[in-house]
């Protein structure tokens, strides 16, 4: 019997404030992605300040791509690439919700449901209090996170689908 390698699912999960500037790259990364041509059983979710609210996803998924915003003092815009499979294994300011997601991966090995999870994180500078736009130095890093999704998405799921050229 051959065993399949690849999750039977994905979920690429943007998590933020949309309304705190960058803390809410999660969520633009999000709605970005949404017009992205994705593999079979990839989906997207953008997850706001969800907290417990969110279990259920991760509950049905075999695989999450989680993208946040972090305030860890590297340079704004950098992207690193954690594996968590603990709550300790998050950094350790991960922005406003930081208890909630902590909570829900707490919650997620008590039940023993924890699907594989890639946790992108993006250092901010701060948290702005109100905006809905990324800084230059964010924004700029946005086709970067876009390309690290999909590395993560060719490797579970062995290919990216390609566009159709239409004929006009």
């Amino acid at each position: 019997m051959k065993q399949n390698l690849f999750p039977k699912s994905t979920l690429i999960l943007g998590i933020g404030n949309y309304l705190m500037g960058d803390e809410g790259i999660g969520v633009h990364l999000a709605n970005r992605m949404e017009s992205q041509m994705l593999p079979e059983g990839v989906e997207v979710l953008d997850g706001g300040t969800g907290g417990f609210h969110l279990l259920e996803y991760f509950e049905k998924y075999d695989h999450v791509i989680l993208v946040d915003a972090t305030l860890d003092n590297n340079t704004p815009g950098t992207i690193r690439l954690i594996k968590p499979k603990f709550a300790k294994d998050f950094p350790p300011a991960m922005s406003t919700h930081d208890i909630g997601m902590k909570d829900l991966i707490s919650a997620l090995q008590i039940l023993g449901k924890m699907p594989e999870i890639d946790l992108l994180v993006v250092s901010i500078e701060s948290i702005q209090q109100q905006g809905i736009e990324l800084t230059p130095e964010i924004e700029c890093i946005v086709p970067n996170l876009i390309d690290q999704v999909k590395q993560l998405l060719l490797k579970y799921h062995g290919e990216l689908p390609v566009p159709e050229l239409t004929a006009f």
